[in-house]
């Protein structure tokens, strides 16, 4: 396993770690392509309810691209091609993990790494992060991927903004913009994203996921009447979770997930 992006499984959790400190956790074309080994490697565990995606606490998430390996990555059309297929395949990893994915942020999330946490489910980061999408201070073009998931997070206006002006914010303006959901003091960030994990894997996972799958496909244009949403409800009411849940419901009592 390469020594800048780890996995660390402590079920509930899946903890993949950007683990590139002298670096600020630069993301290099390397880290990019072991990131959906340990995402897949995560979902994989049945122990596994909830990922978390974090920069190990050495106080940065991710400080950008490696801009060091622009001249290689990026020198050739091909080569580009190639670069940008395998940062995309990274990102769909986290986006289309059927178990919900949490991204801690604290320090700088600039540039990739904003794309990092945008493709994540949830977005939890410490009161001193700084945020910024910077591709015009390169004389680059963000993502067509990474620029779609900004705009459904953010809304296309505030989208413009951070891109035209390359602006760098504060955790709370991320959070009055919608980039982040939470912010918190830096002591607390990992403690509370693990909380917040624990309490979503406390949960029925065929409901969670369920969830995830829906909305996915509202992503992907399905609208609320179509067969596949309609099936997806109906379904709810034949998984065994279902049966459980009313029944420790009406018992006051917790329930035993019966899907894993």
């Amino acid at each position: 396993m390469t020594q800048t992006i780890r996995l660390e499984i402590a079920a509930p959790l899946a903890e993949i770690i950007l683990d590139q400190p002298q670096r600020r956790n630069a993301l290099s074309l390397e880290m990019w392509a072991a990131l959906p080994a340990r995402v897949a490697e995560a979902n994989a565990d049945p122990a596994v309810k909830v990922l978390l995606l974090h920069g190990g606490g050495a106080g940065v998430f991710a400080a950008g691209a490696d801009i060091s390996e622009f001249p290689v990555i990026y020198g050739t059309e091909d080569a580009a091609r190639h670069s940008g297929q395998t940062i995309a395949r990274a990102l769909a990893a986290l986006e289309d993990s059927p178990k919900p994915v949490i991204a801690a942020i604290e320090g700088p999330c600039i540039g990739g790494g904003v794309s990092l946490a945008a493709a994540c489910d949830l977005r939890i980061c410490a009161s001193g992060a700084t945020f910024g999408v910077t591709p015009a201070r390169l004389g680059l073009v963000y993502p067509p991927g990474d620029m779609l998931r900004l705009v459904r997070l953010i809304g296309p206006g505030a989208t413009r903004r951070l891109l035209y002006t390359g602006r760098i914010l504060g955790s709370a303006e991320a959070l009055a913009m919608g980039l982040v959901d939470e912010v918190v003091d830096a002591p607390a960030i990992l403690p509370d994203a693990r909380a917040l994990g624990a309490e979503i894997a406390a949960q029925s996972q065929w409901s969670v996921r369920a969830t995830k799958r829906m909305l996915r496909g509202f992503d992907a244009g399905q609208m609320p009447d179509s067969p596949e949403a309609e099936a997806l409800f109906l379904e709810g009411f034949a998984n065994p979770d279902f049966a459980e849940g009313v029944s420790a419901f009406l018992a006051k009592r917790r329930p035993d997930w019966k899907v894993p």
